[in-house]
């Protein structure tokens, strides 16, 4: 069994920062592609950032505003996310992939139950 939990989410002003947190229990995540997927109001579910031994990747909504990072020694993988806008408002789910070295959302191995970031003023 392949555990995630997210944290870290919260409420915060528009222009403001917060860092999310995704740790891992049962299992290493040196093995695992990991990202982080947000799922909107009104919106379809969205992969925002992944990181992999073929390097790290955004979506466009997310680039130059989102940092995507893994600290091996804790097992745990960061999203820090600036500059945050309205729009960037939903639930965020940590994900390990199946392989090391590609992030397709169609290949989860396993998620969390996500977090809730509310971005308004």
């Amino acid at each position: 069994q392949l555990q995630l939990v997210e944290s870290g989410g919260g409420l915060v002003q528009p222009g403001g920062s917060l860092t999310l947190s995704c740790a891992a229990s049962t299992f290493a995540l040196a093995y695992y592609a990991t990202g982080w997927l947000r799922q909107a109001p009104g919106k379809e579910r969205e992969e925002i950032s992944c990181i992999s031994t073929a390097g790290s990747t955004y979506a466009d909504s997310v680039k130059g505003r989102f940092t995507i990072s893994k600290d091996m020694a804790k097992n745990t993988v960061y999203l820090q996310m600036n500059s945050l806008k309205p729009e960037d408002t939903g639930i965020y789910y940590c994900a390990a992939f199946r392989s090391d070295n590609s992030c397709e959302a169609s290949t989860i191995r396993s998620w969390g139950q996500g977090t809730q970031v509310t971005v308004s003023s």
